[in-house]
């Protein structure tokens, strides 16, 4: 990414991104929710024994598809929500700049990551909520909720726009620190790779997309599975994230902020190498269109 992209140029690009991240990491992402949110106590056994378990009984008891429950609402709503986290990004670099060609430090790149996401946080949260509600259901004779639109209807009459924003702190404390590791890795990789061989190529694209999506996931991991045992669970089951964390350590210890970290981190790397190619890609056409 130049220092001077339009703002405008990373909203688009980075919505063609999303697109491609869904469509690669969903099932992965599937299994992920499926394993973080799996209740285990003193009498209660997993209904998963980790990620190649979870996949296989999906696909026996569901089919292929079963992977992909939940797709809906991340596909409608994540072009505009990567669209919106690069332009978080392109502006938050902006701020900083004192004039549009100056360099950047790392420091800098991950408070303009972090940046992203806040402004992320007010269009993915619902989406994030809607996509566990739905990836939870296992193969029952009678679900709960038929897809996205029949979710967002019986949660509002549940509670309002507060049952569908529940858990916007916790994806807020999850994508800052997340995004700023993200953004920061990606643009460091990238100029490292362009001072070594002077040139960017698709595979160095990739590479550094990859790595950012792992990086992104190592820090945004205990965060995630606080935010998606609190979206998931009943009402009146949490007090809030505090409660979710003290419950976790006490049953679970350090080891239950981990859980479904094998299918993250299978998904990490595809997915955002994907994002990022998608959006060089489509930057390139914007470049070429309107330089």
């Amino acid at each position: 990414m130049s220092e001077n992209t339009s703002p405008i140029k990373y909203f688009l690009s980075g919505g063609v991104g999303g697109v491609f991240t869904v469509v690669i990491g969903h099932p992965l992402d599937t299994i992920k929710v499926r394993l973080q949110t799996t209740a285990v106590g003193p009498n209660a056994l997993p209904i998963y024994n980790g990620t190649w378990d979870c996949a296989k009984k999906t696909v026996s008891k569901e089919g292929v598809r079963g992977l992909f429950k939940g797709m809906g609402a991340p596909l409608t709503g994540v072009a505009p929500i990567f669209a919106i986290s690069f332009l978080g990004f392109g502006v938050g670099k902006q701020l900083q700049q004192s004039n549009e060609n100056e360099k950047l430090s790392a420091g800098q790149l991950f408070l303009a990551g972090g940046f992203s996401g806040i402004c992320t946080t007010i269009v993915m949260a619902p989406g994030e909520r809607i996509k566990c509600l739905l990836q939870i259901q296992h193969a029952q004779e009678t679900t709960k909720y038929n897809g996205p639109v029949d979710c967002i209807k019986q949660l509002y009459k549940q509670g309002g726009l507060r049952s569908i924003y529940k858990g916007t702190v916790a994806t807020l404390a999850r994508d800052i620190p997340a995004s700023g590791m993200y953004f920061m890795t990606y643009e460091m990789l990238q100029r490292l790779l362009a001072e070594e061989n002077k040139k960017l190529s698709l595979l160095t694209t990739i590479f550094a997309g990859g790595c950012a999506g792992i990086a992104n996931w190592i820090v945004g991991m205990p965060p995630d599975v606080v935010k998606s045992r609190l979206q998931t669970a009943p009402e009146g089951t949490y007090r809030g994230i505090k409660d979710v964390f003290t419950k976790l350590i006490a049953q679970e210890g350090v080891r239950g902020f981990y859980k479904g970290f094998v299918p993250v981190m299978l998904r990490a790397f595809p997915a955002n190498a994907a994002c990022f190619l998608g959006f060089e890609l489509t930057l390139n056409v914007l470049n070429w269109i309107a330089p």
